[in-house]
């Protein structure tokens, strides 16, 4: 890969996985809400185990294999078809279902400003990692880049969240980015060598979090 090419490759991933990226990822929390709410984390270091957790061994692995599977599947239909329909139904709860789902198609009718044939192979409705990993695979972006992008901005997306749920300061928050950095680098290496045999989970709170945010009362996230 040349340096342009890979400036190139650097500069869609920036854009594509930005907060300014209009999927409207900032109206989700993933759970994170619900946990805050039943007291089973609180401040900057509560916050980094948590999110941690979730991307070492909880739905953001998950959605870093299902990226990379999609990303070498990019030009194939029927891969691509098959991986976004087990995307959608590893989806553990009704909440991670809306936001996968929404997060996705909207990433797809946005991303729709880079043209790419890929689009026309995707089913009608997908999920966030599949839309994200299908079309990085199409404009030839390496699947390390790619799912460490993604992890990136999930990661600072919960750490949005729980800035706003007064778990941590934004210097705290700022610091929790910071320390899991080398975890990010980790999962990412891991995930672009990953098969779908690699899928699986074990964060048992969060996906009850998540279930249980469907019935609270006062909030500021869809999830």
């Amino acid at each position: 890969m040349t340096k342009a090419t890979d400036m190139r490759s650097l500069l869609r991933l920036m854009a594509w996985l930005s907060p300014a990226f209009p999927v409207g990822a900032f109206a989700y929390s993933g759970g994170l809400e619900r946990a805050v709410a039943d007291g089973l984390l609180a401040g900057e270091h509560g916050l980094s185990d948590w999110i941690a957790a979730v991307v070492d061994h909880g739905s953001a692995w998950n959605d870093a294999v299902l990226l990379n599977e999609a990303l070498s599947a990019h030009a194939d239909a029927g891969r691509l078809h098959a991986v976004a329909e087990l995307a959608e139904a590893l989806a553990g709860s009704r909440e991670r279902h809306a936001e996968t789902m929404a997060l996705g198609n909207a990433f797809v009718e946005a991303a729709g400003a880079w043209p790419a044939d890929v689009v026309g192979l995707l089913p009608q409705t997908v999920a966030y990692p599949v839309a994200v990993g299908a079309v990085a695979g199409a404009h030839g972006i390496a699947a390390g880049q790619a799912i460490g992008a993604y992890l990136h901005a999930a990661v600072s997306q919960l750490v949005s969240a729980g800035i706003r749920l007064g778990v941590a300061g934004q210097r705290q928050g700022v610091a929790v980015v910071a320390e899991l950095e080398p975890l990010l680098e980790a999962v990412a290496q891991r995930g672009a060598a990953s098969t779908l045999d690699d899928l699986g989970s074990a964060t048992i709170r969060a996906d009850i979090a998540s279930l249980a945010h469907e019935i609270q009362g006062t909030r500021l996230f869809r999830s």
